[in-house]
């Protein structure tokens, strides 16, 4: 297949690493220990953690992945966080309907 065809995580170097036996022992020791999503339950909500997320992101750096936080977060959330981090900007909303991100575009103006 084509590297335009597929989704640009699959094209990242680093997107092997998450092969690496060291990287599922972390990621299972992770969510061992933080069995719940930490997303969720910052607004409350009780939900299994499936995905051991950098937090910050590594950005390739092989440091950063091997020695760098982790939080454990459900698939939702963690397709949420690559969405923003694709997107550049959250679109979340306050409570008078307005994006509450200040890099939305919308608050660009």
């Amino acid at each position: 297949m084509h590297p335009r065809n597929l989704a640009p995580a699959q094209t990242l170097p680093w997107r092997s690493w998450y092969s690496l036996q060291s990287w599922r022992t972390r990621a299972k020791h992770q969510l061992h220990e933080h069995p719940l999503c930490a997303l969720c339950d910052e607004q409350g909500r009780v939900t299994p953690a499936t995905i051991a997320d950098h937090h910050p992101r590594h950005g390739g750096d092989y440091n950063k992945f091997v020695l760098g936080p982790l939080r454990s977060l459900c698939r939702d959330c963690h397709q949420g966080v690559w969405a923003v981090d694709k997107r550049g900007y959250s679109h979340a909303v306050g409570d008078d309907g307005y994006p509450i991100d200040p890099r939305h575009p919308f608050n660009a103006a």
